[in-house]
């Protein structure tokens, strides 16, 4: 007889601790729970009342979930750790974040981090001319530094100087020399003073998905020989004393601390050599890089890392501290473009399982006739012959299977006798994987069998749209059931989305720490909801979705904790996702014109008298309301 099933048993499956960052847990009742305020680790919010809340203000799965006190901890812990850290090394720069948005350019989310990081002087980043524009309008912070990466043309540099004459403290950090050659010009016309970053190529490579940010062959930065360059070409404009700040950047979802401190030291040894030759540099930008623990493994891969974030800071003030102190120059103050850390907690997509595809669910009377192909009597004499070794029983069947089919394609089987034999050779694999032990599991074929005979779960959302990287990168995003984690889960699965694409699928998933191609899922109720949460969204992915299928943004939900309120938590806001007429808009299509063709269309039958004049309303309203609805999948169904 088995053991009752905890939710210490789910936990090691889910490792929902182990990637949750303190954050997410698993409740009492088996639903997930939530402590979103780092300074209240007690105050949780129940994952089972968020969903029940929702479902009575009418929204409809699929979802996007906000704790917006996610961010703000996230905010908080990053830069009072730099602080504190600052402090106990007697490092005399001070640190200066900034979040780069091409992370989550979502404005509310802009602004609950501009507002948490306000205290710290936290800043922003941009990378293109439209997320300019965006940090020009919303970083006021006078204490706030404004970092401007990416390729640059005259409009880019001018509002980068329009943002000089409002008192920004906007820093152009130039990419190539001709951005450099571009400012000077640009800066003399408006009579504007700039401050200027050098971005430098790195020597040290990373390793993972994003290695090729550095090295010689690194789409940004200069080379050494560029740099000084542009020191002498700053020096024959009288505008050294513009350079102000060296930056560098080996990669995104850095796993590896070793490759950090290589990177730091080579930094801040640059940024040492250039201030002795006299340029007067103030701060030195890390860049991005500092990873999340995806799968919750603490190692190198690339969806973890092996270190804290209070290692990272450490090994960052400490790293440079030491360079400076050796070569005689002064602290910088540090800046980081921290992205990834910052946001990926604060969102989940929480959806429903609308149905499953299964191998060995469907059900066919393969009784015996008269006169039926020795194939058939040959499979149904495997189904009643359970005694036999699973390896050779499972041979058999594979065998059997492959000759009905090649006589199916011959005209030898008939339709029916071909559904009789696929019906019990899955019939056949179940039970046989049913009754592995410990040692004919080990064999290879039959361990096999758990992945070929694995379900598939059809959720209620499009990959492509809310999970892009997944299938892009194969970024691995946990993936788990919002309740009933107080049973024990029975059916292997896989997650796959509802667009009509083969790859519109999950292919990897956190089990027991390790990396699988399936995932243990509770039996489906036809009479409940099996709500599922993809966790870890909010860096990239709300921002990377396209409109396959013509699925469009999903609806937002923003929660936030409150210790008065029902529940400890409160819906915020409500932003409504795409409808259907609002992504054929996008596309260029003509909605207004659509339903009068739709409306003319049903008139002209109704004139013919194939459709009464009542439903031909009824049908025209219909057409009409699933335009103005949702992209995805109502009520399940």
């Amino acid at each position: 007889m088995s053991q009752p099933w905890t939710i210490e048993d789910s936990e090691e499956i889910y490792g929902v601790k182990r990637w949750g960052a303190g954050y997410f847990s698993i409740g009492e009742h088996g639903n997930i729970q939530i402590a979103p305020n780092h300074r209240k680790p007690d105050v949780n919010i129940d994952m089972a009342e968020v969903i029940a809340e929702m479902q009575a203000e009418g929204i409809q799965f699929p979802a996007v979930i906000r704790f917006h006190d996610i961010l703000r901890s996230q905010v908080e812990i990053l830069n009072e750790t730099f602080r504190d850290t600052i402090q106990s090394a007697e490092f005399e720069g001070k640190y200066i974040g900034v979040y780069p948005i091409k992370v989550n350019q979502m404005r509310e989310v802009v602004e609950e981090i501009l507002d948490a990081g306000e205290p710290y002087n936290y800043g922003l980043e941009a990378g293109s001319k439209p997320e300019l524009m965006a940090v020009l309008a919303y970083n006021e912070n006078p204490g706030a530094l404004t970092i401007l990466n990416g390729y640059k043309d005259e409009d880019y540099l001018t509002l980068a100087l329009l943002g000089r004459h409002l008192q920004r403290n906007t820093i152009v950090v130039v990419e190539k020399f001709t951005e450099l050659e571009m400012l000077v010009r640009l800066a003399k016309k408006y009579k504007v003073e700039p401050i200027i970053g050098l971005r430098s190529k790195m020597m040290v490579r990373s390793t993972g998905k994003w290695s090729s940010s550095s090295g010689d062959r690194a789409k940004f930065g200069l080379s050494i020989a560029e740099i000084v360059n542009a020191i002498d070409y700053l020096k024959e404009h009288e505008m050294l004393h513009c350079a102000k700040l060296l930056h560098f950047h080996i990669g995104s979802q850095l796993s590896d601390i070793r490759k950090i401190k290589e990177a730091v030291t080579e930094g801040a040894r640059l940024y040492a050599k250039l201030h002795q030759m006299g340029v007067p540099l103030e701060y030195l930008d890390i860049g991005g890089g500092l990873g999340i623990d995806y799968d919750g493994s603490s190692t190198t891969t690339d969806s973890s890392r092996n270190y804290s974030t209070e290692e990272y800071v450490a090994d960052v003030v400490y790293g440079v501290k030491q360079i400076c102190d050796l070569e005689k120059v002064p602290h910088p103050n540090l800046v980081s473009e921290s992205g990834r850390a910052i946001t990926a907690h604060h969102s989940l997509v929480v959806t429903n399982i609308v149905g499953e595809v299964s191998l060995t669910a469907t059900k066919f009377d393969f009784s015996e006739e008269e006169g039926e192909h020795v194939l058939v009597s040959n499979m149904r004499e495997l189904v009643t012959s359970q005694d036999i070794h699973p390896q050779e029983r499972y041979n058999d069947a594979a065998a059997y299977k492959q000759s009905a089919y090649e006589a199916f394609k011959l005209g030898i089987l008939t339709i029916v006798e071909m559904a009789k034999i696929d019906t019990m050779y899955w019939q056949i694999l179940g039970e046989i994987h049913s009754s592995l032990d410990d040692d004919t599991r080990q064999i290879q074929e039959l361990e096999e069998l758990e992945d070929i005979l694995a379900s598939q779960y059809l959720a209620n959302f499009s990959i492509f749209q809310s999970a892009a990287d997944t299938w892009a990168i194969g970024q691995l995003l946990p993936i788990i059931p919002l309740k009933r984690l107080n049973e024990r889960p029975d059916v292997r699965c896989s997650i796959a989305d509802i667009t009509c694409d083969s790859d519109g699928k999950i292919n990897k998933y956190i089990e027991s720490n390790q990396i699988s191609e399936n995932i243990l899922m509770h039996k489906l109720n036809k009479s409940e909801e099996y709500p599922i949460g993809m966790f870890l969204t909010g860096a990239y992915q709300d921002v990377m979705g396209d409109m396959h299928n013509l699925f469009g943004r999903l609806t937002e939900v923003h929660i936030f904790s409150h210790d008065d309120e029902p529940g400890a938590f409160y819906i915020e806001e409500i932003v409504p996702g795409h409808s259907a007429e609002k992504v054929l808009e996008t596309m260029q299509y003509n909605t207004d014109y659509m339903a009068k063709m739709i409306k003319k269309s049903i008139d002209r039958e109704i004139r013919k008298g194939k459709i009464p004049p009542r439903e031909g309303v009824r049908w025209t309203d219909f057409y009409e309301r699933c335009l103005a609805g949702t992209t995805y999948l109502r009520n399940g169904k």
